[in-house]
């Protein structure tokens, strides 16, 4: 007998009206998004329409499958499975008029995004790049659709737009010629403060296009921020075997992750949202303080952890903070972070640690590792900073130097960086020479503090003691 497929009609749940649109269709929003979604009280009203990235395979996959999948939530000792179907119809980027189609209907409140930083299309000022061809183009196309005047649904879905800003422009364009009413957009992109930066863009694109649609934007567009959490990995074919093994259905394309989530969100939603809070989602005035503690908390512990676990053998993070070595420093850090913040941290950092110690979610440590030019300035040197200002020293935080001084060097993790041979040749082999270097690339501000530089140096000894291997370049 043939296993049956997953399909809505085998499932015996029929598609919610689509009253959301999702840009960049990927695991992390099927985990995170659909489920929040799908376990509200009220998901029967609240279907969403998602489009996938510019490769249009979740839409090969999912399409079959009536946008249905299975969530694998991968505890400690068991793993558990379920049939998510918030997502009600799925289409390929390709698809604009099926995307400007949604734009210009009044059922439409809600717009979210994971499109990454470089979906922004920020300049190293926040601003639009506008010097960017794929921006350039797209702009131009749409001055010159708005100076022909037909903004109709028919005639703008039929154009090619491959920047995210412009993509959301030309759907307010026809949104506002249709009289469709007010919308919220919500990117849920692991950037700070997402809404202002989303909003920024694409403010700058419609200023570039149509000003006049700026008084519309004040208006009908209201620009909610989030922070988001949870670990999903790659599906692989051993998920797709797990289904049907255990649940008796052919499912292409499940989505394991981790038993832990967390959504804090803030901003208006004039056209109405899907009840997240009765899900668990937290609606807060100000995400930033929840974002310093995601950032500081998990991700700072994540960089010392994928900098030096590796030196002292560990692959994983479930490997690392096993480590009692590792697994101290950790704890020493969340303390020293913890009392920089505003919001309760305690239960967060247990949280953590159980997170850390699920063998079942494989989360390199060389993957984590990649970027830390991009990582430590943001996530290390606020607590460094800061502590030195009261004339104290953050151990873990000066270990965290260290631990990536000695990555930079060529021991544990190999290099992966956006800043490539700038971060490498900030260590030439001696050892004073390569602690200044990496403390004035981290903390400009910090470079001439000789008690810190003493205090890296001592560091980077106690790490290369408990190596199991030796460095490429001795100090």
């Amino acid at each position: 007998m043939n296993t049956p497929t997953l399909t809505r009609a085998q499932f015996g749940r029929q598609a919610a009206p689509v009253r959301m649109v999702h840009l960049g269709l990927g695991n992390f929003t099927r985990a995170h998004q659909a489920w929040y979604t799908e376990h509200a009280s009220d998901a029967d009203q609240w279907g969403i329409a998602a489009f996938t990235g510019r490769r249009p395979l979740m839409a090969d996959l999912l399409t079959p499958q009536d946008g249905l999948f299975t969530l694998i939530t991968k505890g400690t000792t068991e793993d558990t499975f379920e049939v998510i179907s918030s997502i009600s119809r799925v289409h390929p980027a390709s698809d604009f008029a099926a995307l400007v189609g949604y734009f210009a209907t009044p059922e439409l409140a809600v717009v979210t995004s994971t499109i990454t930083e470089a979906g922004y299309h920020r300049a190293a000022d926040g601003a639009l790049d506008t010097t960017d061809a794929g921006v350039a183009a797209d702009l131009a196309r749409l001055r010159q659709m708005v100076e022909e005047g037909d903004l109709s649904t028919d005639h703008v879905g039929k154009a090619e737009f491959a920047t995210v800003p412009v993509r959301i422009l030309a759907g307010l364009l026809v949104r506002r010629a249709a009289g469709a009413g007010k919308i919220t957009i919500l990117p849920c992109d692991n950037i700070p403060d997402n809404g202002a930066a989303f909003a920024h863009v694409v403010t700058e694109a419609a200023q570039a296009v149509d000003p006049t649609l700026l008084s519309w934007m004040d208006d009908n567009v209201a620009w909610a921020t989030c922070m988001v959490d949870r670990i999903t990995p790659a599906t692989t074919d051993t998920e797709v075997s797990d289904v049907e093994r255990e649940q008796g259905y052919c499912d292409v394309t499940p989505v394991p992750t981790e038993p832990f989530s967390e959504w804090v969100i803030s901003g208006d939603f004039p056209a109405g949202r899907p009840d997240w809070e009765s899900a668990g989602a937290q609606v807060v005035d100000d995400v930033e303080p929840y974002e310093r503690r995601k950032l500081w908390m998990l991700n700072g512990s994540h960089s010392l952890l994928a900098y030096a676990g590796p030196i002292l053998g560990c692959t994983t993070v479930s490997e690392a903070i096993a480590n009692p070595t590792l697994r101290s420093w950790v704890q020493q850090w969340w303390t020293e972070a913890g009392s920089g913040l505003s919001v309760p941290w305690e239960d967060y950092a247990a949280a953590l640690l159980e997170r850390y110690e699920n063998p079942n979610i494989r989360h390199l440590l060389a993957q984590i590792a990649h970027d830390g030019s991009l990582k430590l300035p943001v996530r290390i040197a606020p607590v460094l900073r800061a502590f030195r200002g009261r004339g104290e020293m953050p151990k873990s935080a000066v270990l965290a130097i260290a631990a990536w001084l000695l990555h930079l060097r060529g021991l544990g993790a190999p290099v992966h960086d956006a800043a490539g041979d700038k971060v490498t040749s900030l260590v030439v082999g001696q050892l004073p020479e390569d602690v200044a270097a990496v403390i004035g690339f981290v903390a400009p501000d910090l470079a001439g503090d000789e008690v810190l530089a003493a205090a890296v140096a001592e560091a980077v000894g106690e790490i290369q003691d408990l190596s199991i291997v030796k460095p490429n370049t001795a100090g």
